[in-house]
């Protein structure tokens, strides 16, 4: 009985949800893209060395469906979006599950600035014109929006240098507890320029090749979306698939098959931007919910 309650509490959200799918899926088909789908299944994920991949009868749930859509895009698909479940070992918690829906959109002929102004475009036609209240704040969405390199952000947060930070194992612990709660109070706040070794897939930029053209979006002080500007390089990227992967066996962790069908797709692959966008805390922001388990159907734990 307590489970049924439950359920019918969060009808509301879930209506408020459908909206916000609606109007993402209004949203690219107006701008011209084409939704896809792609298998949730797949042989081979990306070796990133902080995200777990779920084993599947010999393959692995999706992370997320970057490799499939970029072979789409290295195949002459020019703009595509996807609505997905993706999964995650081992994530749980206030804004984090360990399934979850993602929406994910690739771009040829752009690159990670053209997508932020992409990305203001969508959640302005997500939140409405009343803007977002948010834990209290309202958060302006008309105005202009917040962009910051982050070497600015940890000067202006953090009281320390992002070399300086990298170089002391410091960088990660920083982003969370100095940085992350400062973001997107205001308006929401785009946070670019990351260092070249936390841009797995990204591509580094021309005149500063220290960093990845990337960027994150925060709102609310809550990560919901980051992008790139997309590697298309096959062998610098096979590189950093190999230098994910030996991180992840110095951690003791499991070892993927390499993804070799992407990789040779990857060469044919135009200049191009994409971006995932974590659906359920997009919704949980818009519509100011106090956890993410009030933003879905049925959490793990009442299945």
């Amino acid at each position: 009985m307590d489970g049924n309650w439950t359920l019918a509490r969060r009808r509301s959200n879930l209506a408020g949800r459908g909206a916000i799918i609606a109007s993402i899926r209004n949203f690219f088909q107006q701008k011209g893209y084409l939704e896809v789908e792609t298998p949730f299944r797949i042989p081979a994920p990306a070796p990133e060395a902080q995200i777990e991949a779920i084993p599947s009868a010999g393959w692995f749930l999706q992370t997320s469906p970057e490799l499939c859509m970029k072979r789409m895009l290295s195949a002459g698909y020019p703009r595509i979006y996807q609505i997905c479940r993706c999964w995650r070992e081992g994530e749980r918690g206030v804004r984090h599950l360990s399934e979850f829906t993602m929406l994910e959109w690739y771009r040829a002929g752009a690159d990670y600035r053209q997508l932020m102004e992409e990305t203001e475009e969508l959640v302005r036609a997500a939140a409405g014109s009343a803007g977002i209240a948010y834990r209290g704040a309202t958060i302006d969405v008309a105005s202009s929006w917040e962009r910051i390199t982050v070497r600015d952000a940890f000067r202006r947060y953090a009281g320390i240098g992002m070399e300086e930070a990298l170089e002391g194992g410091l960088f990660d612990e920083l982003m969370v507890e100095k940085i992350e709660p400062r973001l997107g109070l205001a308006t929401p706040t785009f946070i670019y320029d990351y260092p070249a070794s936390c841009g797995a897939l990204a591509r580094l930029k021309k005149d500063d090749p220290t960093v990845a053209e990337r960027f994150e979006l925060y709102i609310g002080g809550l990560e919901i979306a980051n992008a790139f500007s997309e590697l298309t390089d096959a062998g610098e990227q096979r590189a950093r698939f190999e230098a994910e992967a030996a991180e992840r066996a110095a951690m003791g962790k499991a070892g993927y098959p390499v993804a070799e069908k992407f990789l040779a797709a990857l060469p044919s692959m135009p200049e191009s931007a994409g971006i995932a966008l974590g659906i359920d805390r997009l919704v949980m922001v818009l519509l100011d919910a106090g956890s993410i388990d009030d933003v879905v159907a049925f959490t793990q734990e009442e299945l």
